[in-house]
Parts: C-alpha cells; structure tokens; sequence
C-alpha cells in the first residue's frame, strides 16, 4: 500500500496542528488537509481593509517564559521542542466584567489585586473567596507537576502514577468535583456566586455547577501564574508557528482541499476521500472535526452515528468584527471585557457580550488612528436557517441585530455607534460554512453531573481512527485543544513504535 502520509490530519484546527507538528519533529509524516486557504479554525486571523480581526479567541495561557510558571506552559514548550517562538504581548487584566447591580470586576494578573477587588465587593466573604481560589490553586499545582500526556497511554500513567502517585490519586478525585459545588462549600452569597458562575461561562459556555473542577483550575489558577500574552500580529500567530514547524521538518498542508470521507474498511482507518474523489492513505488518521461531523459526516457507516443528545451542543456565535475611530477608546480601557445585562438571560441566546478590542495591546492590528473591536455573543443556527444567505433579508437581519448590540456595548464604551467605520458579521452559518462546524457549534459539552473524564479521549471507535480539538478531554478553549494535540500525538507515537519525549 502506497502512503501519502504516516497521519493524515483533517482540518487544521490548534489541536490537529499540535498533534502534525509534534508527530513531524519526533520522524513520523504528516499531511494536514485544510478546506480553507489559511490555518487554525476558530483560532485565526483574517484582514479587511488594514484591519487584522481574530476569528474567535484572543485570551491566551501557555505562553510564560519561566517553566515554573504556567500549567503545563504548554504553547511555550511546544514552540522551543519546534526551535520556533511567537512573540506575545502580556496582558495585565484577563477580563473585565461587567454585570447586574453596579458589580465592575477587573481580573489582574496578580491575583492578590483581584482578590482583593473581589473582596472590596464581598467583604463578608472575604474568607470564602480565599478558600475557594486556594481549592483552584491546589488544582494547577498538581496539573503543573505532570507531564502531558495521553490518559490512554496505559504506559504513560503507570509512569506518572509510579513518580507522582501522591498527585495522580489527588487529582482522580478532583475530577469527581464540580467548581460550582467546591464554590458552594465555602460561599453563601448569591451575587458572588452568580459572579463565579460568569467566570466559568466566560469560557466554558456553562454554570459553575457544569464546569468540572479540574478544567476550573487549569483556567482560572493559571491566568495568575503565566498570565494572559496576547500574539503579536493576531491569533493567527500561533496557527502560523505551528505549521512553520511542521513544514521544518519536512510535514505537508495541503489548503483549499476538503476532506468528504474517511475511509474505513474492516474497521480500520485507511486515509481519506477528498471531495474531488482522489484517495490519500495513512497509517492513521486524526479528525480535528466536531465528534459529530466526524461520526455523522466523515464515517458513512451508520454504525458509527452518535445521537446528537449524547452531549450536551455549545451554542454558536453572531460575531461583530469592527474598525472604530480609535477616540472612541479611552486611555486605560482594558483589552477584554465580559458583559451581563440580566441575570436571568446571561446564559440565553444573546445574554452575554463578549467585548475585545486587542489593537490596545498591538497597535500593529488596525491603521493608525484606529481600533479593532471583537464584539460578540451566543446564538444558535436556528434562528437564521429560514433565511437565505444571499438575501436581503438576511443582511439587514445581520445588521439590525448588530445594531442592538452595539447599543448595549455603549455602556462600556460611548459613542461606538458613532465611531464605526468598518463592519463585518458573521452568524452561525457563517460558521457552519467556513468551519465545518455541525450547526457552528462551539462543540460538545457534558451533561451536568458527568465526570470530565466521561469526555471523549483520542482514540475512537474505529482502530487508527484518533480525534483532537474541542470534542475531546479536556474541552473548549485553546490550551485545552493544545493539550487534546499533544496527547494524541503522544498516544500516535508509541503506537507507532516511536515515543514522543515529554515537553
């Protein structure tokens, strides 16, 4: 049999491209198949008229220049294990939230300024808030202890089991927590915690109930240790240094290509089917896809269907990507803001703004005398589908409902109606179109109650068939589908006969 490729991996999302890049420095070939001209999915960058927008996120971990800092550090080890950097900016507050009842929390990277922030709000929790931040520190202070790895790697566990097996015991049993009922031991009230749960919807699109614990400590601790580094250039910064890496070492992206099957035949991986029909084989095959496009789009075989309820779907994005006279913004304006109007709605279609406006930090983004801004919110690809995307309609539907949210966001920053001189929308087809996302879904979540190691895991139920990115352990966010890449490269090699060293 002829191989293209020893992997081939479909879609050139951060988890996919962590896992070529490592899989191409340890000797292994790979070739990435990507549908649109430019890298990294959600976590991209693209440019209108001088402007550089982020497709999706802007808040970064895993880019601390000190080991002894950061959980896992993983962005910054990876990059060196590549002989590659990417220069960040640091960012000196995560979020700043703005809520219900006049309740205005910055989150400083020192975190005994937002810890007192947060008591100057609750001083009669003052004790509950140190205990319960201290249960997240003692979360990443185990994670930061532990090399990544797979935890399918029977090999792997039993060497971190055997060196840590103090801390592995420790955190088996973290996993069986949620942060909103460890929340819930220690602090009784209920603005503060409605404060704790929009601190895990910021990121994880759920209540703090239906956050596990372990993903609570990895984001919430470590944003106080490593910090938040904002790329130089754009998101698309780090997409980039990944795939110089790959190709360094001799790996292959092929763009403007599109996978529409992965071929199985008696049970196993084989390769894929492009859409033009032209067959590429592999050894093994890594879907970056949402585990349902992968198992009810990229499977044909009905056996491997999963029921779209199995998991809880993560809604979509209406996003608003601005070009805004740069007076608008005020000296000392923070970066990223977080935005509830009602708490009855903030976890509804539209409750919550998400706000950023990263040419703060990188002037380099917008042209002079001007600003990007990333405004955006939840939504769900229902409420669009009766429209047709070339319609009228459909943009003034667009442009009504940015229109809205440009008027909330004035309470953060007045007069941006104004100052808008460059708009791009996007909704949830927008992203089921250039993602190749099932319904523009932010992906998979668990049901509440469910232990996070209940999350799919890289292996699947078709031999050499391995899945990275937000459908799996750990989830959402991008240094868990950094975390997903690295594991599943790690379970590759030593299948494969050639282990990965530890980063």
């Amino acid at each position: 049999m002829h191989y293209s490729a020893d992997v081939i991996i479909v879609g050139s999302g951060i988890g996919g491209l962590t896992a070529a890049a490592l899989l191409q420095e340890r000797g292994f070939t790979t070739l990435t198949i990507e549908k649109n001209m430019y890298p990294g999915g959600s976590c991209a960058s693209f440019r209108r008229k001088g402007y550089t927008f982020d497709v999706g996120a802007s808040v970064f971990y895993g880019f601390s220049d000190n080991d002894d800092h950061g959980t896992l550090n993983l962005h910054s080890r990876i990059f060196r294990r590549l002989g590659l950097s990417v220069a960040t900016i640091a960012d000196p507050v995560q979020i700043h939230y703005h809520l219900p009842n006049g309740l205005d929390v910055p989150v400083y990277y020192r975190q005994q300024a937002f810890l007192t922030e947060l008591k100057r709000h609750f001083p009669h929790e003052s004790g509950g808030i140190d205990r319960f931040y201290r249960e997240l520190e003692s979360v990443y202070e185990i994670l930061s202890a532990l090399p990544a790895g797979s935890l399918e790697d029977i090999v792997h566990i039993a060497k971190v089991g055997g060196t840590h097996f103090g801390k592995t015991i420790a955190l088996a049993l973290k996993t069986l927590k949620s942060m909103g009922c460890t929340a819930r031991k220690y602090i009784r009230d209920p603005e503060l915690l409605r404060f704790i749960d929009i601190e895990s919807y910021s990121w994880a699109v759920q209540d703090a109930v239906s956050t596990p614990l372990v993903n609570a400590g990895i984001c919430l601790a470590d944003r106080h240790h490593g910090g938040i580094n904002y790329p130089l250039g754009g998101s698309g910064a780090i997409p980039a240094a990944l795939c110089e890496g790959i190709e360094k070492f001799g790996g292959k992206i092929r763009y403007n290509s599109e996978v529409q099957e992965i071929i199985v035949r008696n049970g196993k991986a084989e390769g894929v089917r492009l859409s033009g029909g032209e067959e590429l084989l592999s050894k093994a095959v890594i879907s970056n896809a949402t585990i349902w496009d992968t198992c009810n789009r990229l499977l044909k075989d009905p056996r491997y269907r999963i029921a779209e309820e199995r998991f809880l779907r993560a809604p979509s994005w209406f996003q608003m990507y601005l070009g805004v006279d740069a007076g608008v913004v005020p000296e000392g304006f923070h970066v990223h803001h977080v935005m509830v109007d009602d708490w009855q709605r903030y976890d509804q279609p539209g409750g919550t703004i998400y706000f950023s406006a990263p040419s703060i930090l990188d002037p380099s983004l917008a042209p002079e005398g001007r600003h990007v801004i990333h405004a955006f919110v939840t939504d769900e690809s229902s409420r669009w589908s009766h429209l047709d995307r070339g319609d009228v309609s459909y943009r003034k539907a667009k442009e009504d409902f940015a229109g809205s949210l440009l008027r909330r966001t004035e309470k953060i920053l007045p007069g941006l109606s104004d100052a808008v001189e460059l708009s791009v929308l996007a909704t949830p087809l927008t992203h089921e179109r250039y993602l190749n996302r099932f319904r523009g879904s932010y992906g998979p979540l668990l049901h509440p109650g469910q232990n996070v190691l209940l999350k799919p895991q890289n292996r699947t139920a078709v031999k050499n068939l391995y899945a990275a990115g937000d459908s799996t352990f750990p989830g959402q966010g991008v240094i868990a589908v950094t975390y997903s890449g690295v594991s599943c490269a790690s379970y590759i090699a030593r299948s494969l006969g050639n282990p990965l060293e530890y980063l």
